[in-house]
């Protein structure tokens, strides 16, 4: 058997209560005792059973994270933040997929698993204000993304329009003219393909730059078979973009893809710009510029969040909070060549 919060207590000549008040990081001990705490705790090897912790304070410890894509991979990196941000407050996290469909979206927020879970991250795609309305469960939850609801909970989610819009200003800065848009969605008007798409109209229209439908690529997925066939699409129609902006990496990687089957040199003829930066952009032959959500403080955030209203904070108002963004300039965008 494992040290004991006792063997610890007798090794560091305090009491019981004393180890408990480090393990659990309260404030009022002193940088003396904490240390002298610790050092017993390190020789011992002691680690504290999180599982009894938890179930004293009526919790299960664990959190759940849905999102509506596990094979995406900025839903998957996202995941690894959040689990890491969860590890840091002695929470599991428990994964769960909703394929985007509302009605798996809606079982997630309704308490099916209550009995399981402390908490719910959720990044919905299809719910609506009056699902979140009739919601029964008085778990914290936390929603990602760009939809807002008009609902108690609180929103974390980066400023599509003006990300878009950095994207955007990045080709035209390097003196690209007829940019297009890939990856609308003509039935979605709230989702973060409209939000994306209309930064990328304000900014060409404030640059005097055309944003007609011409260059505009609607899709029904957001993969890169999609990215493909939009590039194909918008090649078909006759007059070539010279860059095309992406509604996310990886339809920015199977756009790549067909620019270079049609004989055409990326960013030389035409520059290319993602969403979401994801490993696989780094790591592409060519690399792709793209805009970087800050997962980390996503996740942190989010995890925050669901932990304050378990712990300290249940009536803190709710929140919509917007995490930053970066514009990361690699080889898939240049002037045009000479």
């Amino acid at each position: 058997m494992g040290a004991s919060l006792k063997d610890v207590a007798q090794l560091a000549g305090v009491s019981v209560k004393t180890v408990s008040n480090v393990v659990n990081n309260y404030p009022h001990v002193t940088p003396g005792m904490r240390e002298r705490v610790q050092r017993a705790i390190d020789e011992l090897g002691y680690r504290p059973n999180l599982t009894a912790r938890h179930l004293r304070k009526g919790r299960t410890g664990i959190i759940a994270l849905a999102v509506p894509e596990l094979g995406n991979p900025y839903f998957a990196e996202l995941a690894g933040a959040v689990i890491d941000a969860a590890a840091r407050h002695d929470y599991t996290v428990l994964m769960d997929h909703t394929a985007g469909q509302r009605e798996k979206e809606v079982l997630v927020t309704q308490g099916f698993r209550a009995h399981v879970i402390d908490g719910l991250i959720l990044s919905p795609i299809e719910l609506e204000t009056s699902d979140l309305l009739g919601r029964r469960d008085d778990a914290p939850l936390v929603l990602l993304g760009e939809r807002e609801y008009d609902a108690p909970y609180d929103q974390i989610a980066i400023d599509n329009v003006a990300a878009a819009r950095t994207a955007v200003r990045h080709l035209t800065g390097l003196g690209r003219r007829r940019i297009a848009f890939i990856g609308a969605r003509r039935e979605m008007a709230r989702r973060p393909a409209h939000l994306r798409l209309r930064g990328w109209r304000e900014e060409l229209s404030e640059a005097g730059l055309p944003c007609g439908e011409d260059l505009v690529a609607a899709t029904d997925g957001y993969g890169r078979w999609d990215g493909a066939a939009a590039m194909n699409a918008l090649l078909d129609r006759g007059e070539r973009p010279d860059a095309i902006f992406a509604y996310n990496d990886l339809m920015a990687l199977g756009a790549m893809r067909a620019l270079v089957e049609r004989g055409l040199r990326v960013p030389q003829d035409v520059s290319v710009v993602g969403f979401d930066d994801v490993e696989e952009g780094r790591f592409s032959t060519i690399a792709l510029t793209t805009v970087s959500p800050d997962k980390q403080a996503i996740a942190r955030l989010a995890v925050e969040r669901v932990v304050g209203r378990l712990t300290g904070a249940p009536q803190m108002s709710p929140e919509r909070i917007q995490p930053g963004y970066t514009l990361i300039a690699r080889e898939s965008t240049s002037p045009p060549a000479a």
